[in-house]
């Protein structure tokens, strides 16, 4: 009897690893900033990241987005206007872009250069080596310290390879050859700085991952919400609020 109950306890626990996803959350922070004459407060949001076979999704407030391998499909979902919007993969995502926006497609795209460095910090539980990025998007510059670790319970470099680049390209517009300088970084983000100068205010936002673990994803995780219209493309509002 006590064999059979070892045996099942064992079956059950290879079950339960066997149909876990990894789950992510990360907290962000945006500090306080006076733009143009306004001032505006103080910005913490949570962001959770799903990865799953063939699969992922990144979830905030404001705007989602999912890879699915599995239908060759990319979604932007906006939480604010319930819809979303869906691309084929590879994704380009300036035919996501909305008609007024179109000809200015080239602006919207960001460039993005990484030196690794020898630095390194443990941050939480995690062993982490620090990343140097400059970005650039509509002639504004940004620089981000980005602080990854190999100590995940996922194969990092076959997220990367497999999902990271659409989502790097959905995120945040790179190009990619972008894409690839960003896959310099070797490991998970486990922390960022980044501080940029717009509109003559300095923006300075941080993240650091809270969680890591082995987790069931809820139904309906790799894929819009129920209810939500799907629309050709983006719309201004949507750009504005991502």
């Amino acid at each position: 009897m006590k064999k059979l109950v070892a045996t099942t306890a064992i079956l059950l626990a290879v079950c339960s690893f066997a149909s876990a996803d990894v789950y992510i959350r990360t907290q962000s922070h945006t500090d306080p900033m006076t733009v143009m004459g306004q001032a505006q407060p103080a910005q913490d949001h949570t962001m959770e990241t799903w990865i799953g076979s063939d699969v992922s999704a990144t979830l905030a407030q404001d705007s989602s987005y999912i890879v699915d391998l599995k239908k060759n499909v990319f979604y932007i979902v906006s939480h604010k206007t319930r819809s979303y919007v869906e691309s084929s993969l590879p994704l380009d995502f300036t035919k996501l872009l909305p008609p007024e926006a179109a000809a200015m497609a080239g602006m919207f795209k960001m460039t993005a250069k990484v030196t690794p460095t020898t630095e390194t910090r443990k941050i939480g539980q995690w062993n982490c080596t620090r990343y140097n990025v400059t970005m650039t998007i509509m002639g504004m510059n940004m620089q981000m310290t980005s602080w990854a670790s190999t100590e995940v319970p996922f194969d990092v470099s076959l997220y990367s390879a497999k999902l990271m680049g659409p989502v790097l390209k959905g995120q945040m517009h790179l190009d990619d050859a972008s894409v690839q300088e960003m896959m310099k970084i070797k490991g998970y983000q486990i922390a960022s700085e980044t501080v940029m100068e717009m509109m003559g205010a300095k923006v300075r936002t941080t993240t650091e991952v809270q969680e890591i673990a082995q987790k069931a994803p809820p139904a309906g995780t790799y894929a819009p919400p129920a209810g939500y219209a799907k629309k050709p493309s983006l719309s201004m509002q949507d750009l504005q609020e991502r």
